[in-house]
């Protein structure tokens, strides 16, 4: 079972990303504070959830909760700044859209950049963890799977409806075939050979 909080007092925000690891397309973030007493049976880590009950969460998380915020930054960024950096960027800019403003920030992962003086604290598979963590990568999950179909319209070629700009063997040889378009990242791409790395991609 998620734990609902981190520190009974502080109003919290958990935050997380979608599409670090992908081969096109922007990275999406989302910040959550949820209620203390939020409870929903299917909230979990994105990753572990079903996408017909990721789209059965949403509505559900942006009705309950307290203040939620999506944002993104996208390839064209990605590649001037590096992916750690736009993930942290998209954090903070969702972090920024929240009010009332979080007394602390539980970050999915091992590492973040500080952002106006928000305490934070970093957990490691934290979206299997706490509440807002696994509500906020629901969200930006969804948010950014939306926006790799509507993509998917322009460029069917890739079949971002189905593998969202992941390094599929799919995507790789549409990628081999035509080359990349102007959504893709240049400064990264896997091979899909490569199969601890990319399971550790897509996992």
């Amino acid at each position: 079972m998620l734990q609902s909080y981190y520190h009974e007092e502080l109003l919290e925000a958990g935050c997380d990303e979608a599409g670090r690891g992908s081969l096109a397309g922007p990275v999406f973030a989302a910040a959550v504070i949820l209620p203390k007493n939020f409870f929903h049976p299917l909230l979990n880590d994105s990753k572990l959830v079903t996408e017909e009950h990721r789209y059965e969460l949403r509505p559900i998380i942006e009705q309950q909760a307290i203040a939620y915020a999506v944002a993104n930054l996208c390839n064209k960024q990605i590649d001037k700044i590096n992916i750690l950096r736009a993930s942290f960027k998209s954090m903070h800019l969702a972090i920024k859209q929240l009010d009332p403003v979080p007394q602390l920030l539980l970050i999915d992962g091992n590492r973040f950049t500080i952002f106006n003086k928000i305490p934070h604290k970093c957990v490691i598979q934290g979206d299997g963890i706490y509440a807002s963590i696994a509500a906020a990568s629901i969200l930006a999950k969804t948010y950014r799977d939306d926006y790799m179909k509507e993509l998917h319209h322009k460029y069917p070629r890739y079949n971002w409806a189905q593998n969202k700009g992941y390094a599929t063997k799919e995507h790789q040889e549409a990628l081999d075939k035509y080359g990349p378009c102007k959504y893709h990242r240049n400064s990264f791409r896997l091979n899909y050979n490569d199969l601890e790395l990319f399971e550790q991609t897509i996992g």
